[in-house]
């Protein structure tokens, strides 16, 4: 298979993508099971023709049962939905069926049609184009995501890897306005599964369908996505680009949701938090309110200090001493204990890149990127 370069900058995520037209619309969406269980409780959002939209969040948050409303394959109970201006279901009146409704579907189980060969799996949609015809779209759909030499093959003498290209090649033969995918790379391993990421975003940009992907994974949602909805509870807490989630979170959830973090409460004096590596502004709150601090462990700078006993005087206020440290791989990470100019102590990780092995016991200095430090009111949070 042709290794492809992931088209992953947001800039150029926002030229392929169209702003200015609405593919499909949801809007005060609410379903409920059992008559008391809520699943999606008022949510709205668009998808834009050629974008994709990734519905992340916990297990059990509701990012499914939205899947499987614009689907067709639950009943709107409340609510609107529409694709490209059509209504699709009305609560307790017309509702389109999945199969009239010009999307493509594609989940964590491939579902391929075992007495089928490969290439017959992905033409079984297109019985109303001749002959050479489905053949010739088969074969192209299945020549972009590298299978076509598995064409005559049955789906289980395939990988799983390969079986969810089928499936994906599959649910791309009508030509669908919508592709909804359910955690269609979860089962697979870590490489493999960064592999055909990337090659269905490929495929995806290049054919200009729209997209709703549905995932509990944070690092594939900034990968796949150009925008994401973060739900807690059956709501959306925040949508927005990856960056705007990233580095512009709304709720302590947010923050929370895309990694650890060094969390410390304290009171707003004179604009500012005291945390044990320095001061946080926090413009956005009352003097003398208790206010939460969240500090990403990236945004740790930390520097060892190399001085014999008697100048340690002259160290940084901002100081520490390391606990341990372990390398991730690309990164390592450092826990360390704290000891700010106020004399407040606590223990914290930082992440660094690269190599940085510092023995238990170092004494570093500790620097503060203000980027990915964030204050809310004490007690918010979704």
């Amino acid at each position: 298979m042709t290794t492809m370069t992931s088209p992953s900058s947001e800039a150029s995520r926002a030229t392929a993508t169209p702003r200015h037209a609405t593919l499909l619309a949801m809007r005060h969406v609410r379903h409920v099971y059992d008559g008391a269980q809520v699943a999606v409780d008022d949510v709205s959002l668009t998808v834009g023709p050629g974008e994709v939209v990734c519905l992340l969040g916990p297990s059990g948050c509701g990012k499914t049962t939205l899947l499987r409303i614009a689907a067709g394959l639950e009943a709107l109970q409340e609510g609107e939905l529409s694709l490209r201006g059509e209504p699709l279901s009305v609560p307790g009146g017309r509702h389109v069926p999945p199969e009239k409704r010009s999307v493509g579907l594609a989940f964590q189980d491939s579902a391929l049609f075992p007495h089928l060969r490969v290439l017959e799996n992905v033409g079984f949609g297109l019985e109303s184009l001749p002959a050479g015809e489905r053949r010739e779209r088969a074969m192209a759909l299945l020549e972009q995501l590298g299978m076509a030499d598995y064409a005559r093959t049955y789906p289980h003498q395939l990988s799983g890897g390969q079986q969810q290209r089928v499936a994906l090649a599959r649910a791309l033969a009508p030509a669908p306005a919508l592709m909804l995918l359910d955690e269609p790379f979860s089962s697979l391993d870590a490489r493999l599964r960064e592999q055909i990421r990337d090659d269905t975003l490929h495929v995806l940009k290049r054919v200009g369908a729209g997209t709703l992907l549905v995932t509990h994974d944070p690092e594939e949602a900034m990968f796949m996505a150009d925008r994401i909805a973060l739900m807690h509870d059956g709501r959306i807490i925040q949508m927005g680009t990856p960056r705007e989630l990233y580095c512009e979170p709304e709720d302590p959830f947010v923050v929370s949701f895309f990694g650890a973090v060094n969390e410390w409460s304290g009171e707003v004096r004179d604009g500012r938090v005291a945390t044990p590596v320095g001061p946080v502004a926090a413009p956005a709150l009352a003097e003398g309110a208790r206010a939460r601090v969240m500090i990403r462990p990236e945004a740790l700078r930390v520097t060892p200090v190399e001085l014999p006993d008697d100048e340690r005087r002259e160290e940084p206020a901002r100081r520490g001493q390391v606990i341990q440290a372990r390398l991730l791989g690309r990164s390592s990470l450092v826990q360390l204990h704290a000891r700010g100019a106020d004399g407040s102590e606590a223990n914290l990780q930082a992440q660094v890149p690269g190599v940085f092995l510092p023995e238990p016991g170092q004494p570093v200095a500790l620097a503060l990127d203000t980027s990915q430090t964030f204050v809310f009111p004490a007690g918010a949070g979704a």
